[in-house]
């Protein structure tokens, strides 16, 4: 047997986490920070407004579940066009897939509601109760009355927000205004109500209590995305070669001390992570991109008068001293499957009709004579106004010649509703030269749009 023995390497992990596993995120500053902090907000102020936005005096985007209807500026789309949400989902996917292949877990750090409302909720903590060495230090001491005061504030801040989030939440099903007047008032339904109070107790919890834990034991995107990693996906990484041996030395320094590396460990990559990760350690499934260490570290470079990047965005290639390589099949492949859903959802969209019109023949009664001889069938017109606005069509026929009507041709179909309505036609059976005969309803708005709709004429079985 063998006696050569394994290198192994010893590891003292630092944290950011207290004796209870509490994570204590110091505040970071930069360039990354910026772009998630701008990013963010503007997810939250784009959240928040597009209940409120109007279109033809109705709620422009609105899934209404009592109606079994999706509003959309003007377009009203039901059940029926299901398969658009279907490729919704599949564009999501993809979309997903593809970031993942070429930037790592960018989503979580920068556009994952978990993230934004976790840092908005740490952003009142500091506020309130101070940087995380002091949260830490009063934390484990006695409460006094001023630190009572000040987490009571804070969590009456955190349920302002849960309650605010839940509401516009609830928003996209229930009229905004409606929602938020009777929420006001004490008067909203149950299940409404409910629901508000579900996702604000959810964003509460999330955001206030868990954060991390989403994260890191919840969230299943965490466990499947090393399917999609490869050695030329960016990732946060740390250039080992560059910064090992690591340890402390003095700023007035002009000459760094024999045997030691860029990093002084001074532990601000781990104290500003909000997973609690050393990310020294190399790539670990914990790490959500969020850029937070990148900043901090650029920032203790800076002060000590090295160059910036012993932290970034690189990839495993690059760290090893290899090319990396961008455009690759499995980035390419995801790219292709993400046009083509794109362009199918497009086509799909504006193939879709503004109204839906189905014929039911009556089934008690195939045909019947009328007192002028005439042969006369019944049918049921569902004619589905897939618009926002009242709309009046008009009923003809294609592929009958002399043809009895018995019912109105015009018919009149308000916002999103569903009406029924029969119709008789009679023909002379001169006019019919075979038992059964193939005809249109043509169905025309006042935009002039003709929707045709095949059925059967039968003169005898």
């Amino acid at each position: 047997m063998s006696q050569d023995k394994i290198d192994v390497k010893i590891i003292t992990p630092q944290t950011n986490r207290d004796a209870n596993g509490k994570i204590y995120v110091r505040k970071s500053q930069g360039v990354f920070q910026k772009m998630r902090r701008y990013g963010g907000w503007f997810l939250l102020v784009l959240f928040a407004a597009i209940p409120w936005i109007s279109y033809n005096g109705q709620q422009a985007i609105l899934f209404d579940l009592a109606k079994q209807q999706f509003q959309f500026f003007g377009s009203t789309f039901f059940p029926q066009d299901l398969t658009l949400l279907a490729i919704i989902f599949m564009i999501s996917a993809f979309g997903l897939f593809f970031l993942t292949t070429f930037l790592g877990r960018v989503w979580c750090g920068y556009l994952c509601p978990q993230t934004v409302w976790t840092f908005m909720y740490i952003w009142f903590e500091e506020k309130l109760e101070g940087p995380a060495n002091k949260r830490r230090k009063q934390d484990n001491n006695k409460y006094s009355k001023n630190l009572l005061l000040r987490k009571t504030i804070k969590h009456i801040a955190w349920w302002i927000i849960a309650i605010l989030t839940g509401i516009t939440f609830v928003a996209y099903f229930v009229p905004v205004k409606t929602l938020t007047v009777e929420f006001v008032t004490f008067e909203l339904n149950f299940w409404p109500a409910f629901w508000v109070w579900f996702f604000a107790a959810c964003t509460y919890g999330n955001a206030g209590w868990m954060r991390s834990i989403m994260c890191l034991h919840m969230c299943p995107y965490a466990r499947f995305q090393s399917a999609m990693f490869d050695k030329d996906t960016f990732i946060v990484g740390y250039d080992t070669k560059r910064g090992e041996t690591r340890g402390p030395r003095s700023r007035k320094a002009e000459i760094k001390p024999a045997g030691l590396g860029d990093c002084i460990d001074c532990n601000l990559c781990v104290q500003v992570c909000p997973t609690g990760i050393d990310i020294r350690n190399g790539l670990q499934y914990e790490c959500i991109n969020c850029g937070a260490c990148i900043d901090a570290c650029d920032q203790t470079m800076d002060r000590m008068g090295y160059e910036k990047g012993l932290i970034s965005y690189t990839t495993e290639h690059k760290l090893a001293g290899n090319k990396t390589k961008v455009m690759r099949p499995k980035l390419i492949g995801y790219g292709i499957a993400l046009t083509l859903m794109m362009a199918l959802f497009v086509t799909q969209v504006v193939g879709v009709d503004p109204v839906n019109m189905s014929v039911l023949r009556d089934r008690s009664q195939m045909y019947r004579v009328d007192n002028s001889g005439w042969i006369e069938n019944t049918y049921t017109l569902k004619i589905l106004n897939k618009t926002q606005q009242r709309q009046t069509y008009h009923i003809d026929v294609k592929g009958l010649t002399n043809v009895k009507w018995y019912g109105s041709q015009k018919i009149t179909v308000p916002p999103g509703e569903l009406i029924s309505q029969p119709i008789s036609l009679a023909v002379s059976p001169d006019e019919l030269n075979s038992p059964i005969i193939k005809f249109e309803f043509i169905l025309t708005d006042s935009e002039q749009f003709s929707l045709p709709v095949e059925s059967r004429f039968i003169k005898k079985l």
